[in-house]
């Protein structure tokens, strides 16, 4: 049984939200302190998804055996002089489901083949490798975020 991908509903968010954190406490593991991802609260998290999903925001679900494994969303670009109109603004899957088709279906339903860009983790090989295979490269931008205790991003455009 493959992935499916749907827009979230707001039942749906503690589910995102349990998503969100896993992946953060996995992929940043080596890039926040102990103590930032500790302090990850679910709860927080899926106050703000519902909130999102209550004023609109389209949120992308894939689903495996009837469970969340991972979610996307697109947004327009956040940011003045960008070099795209469309940004992935976030795409993260359960390290359970790494290397299923659930990263793929979900960016394929988020922005499909359309011109976007995106911020990615500069010390995040893994993610790059799957950006670069969809169309994407490092276009040389780079900026530190300050609220992700300075860590450092690198811009990623198609």
């Amino acid at each position: 049984m493959g992935t499916l991908v749907t827009e979230a509903t707001l039942e749906d968010a503690a589910a995102i939200a349990h998503v969100n954190v896993a992946s953060w406490r996995h992929a940043y593991a080596h890039l926040l302190s102990a103590a930032f991802l500790a302090n990850l609260s679910e709860e927080s998290v899926a106050d703000n998804y519902r909130r999102g999903l209550e004023r609109g925001r389209t949120i992308w679900v894939a689903r495996a055996e009837g469970q969340i494994v991972g979610f996307a969303i697109a947004v327009a670009s956040r940011e003045e002089g960008s070099p795209r109109d469309l940004e992935l603004g976030l795409i993260y899957v359960l390290p359970t489901h790494f290397g299923s088709d659930a990263g793929q279906a979900l960016l394929d339903a988020a922005i499909g083949a359309a011109p976007c860009m995106l911020w990615v983790a500069s010390d995040n090989p893994r993610a790059q490798s799957f950006y670069r295979r969809n169309g994407f490269s490092l276009d040389g931008a780079t900026k530190v975020e300050e609220r992700w205790e300075n860590m450092h991003v690198s811009r990623m455009v198609r």
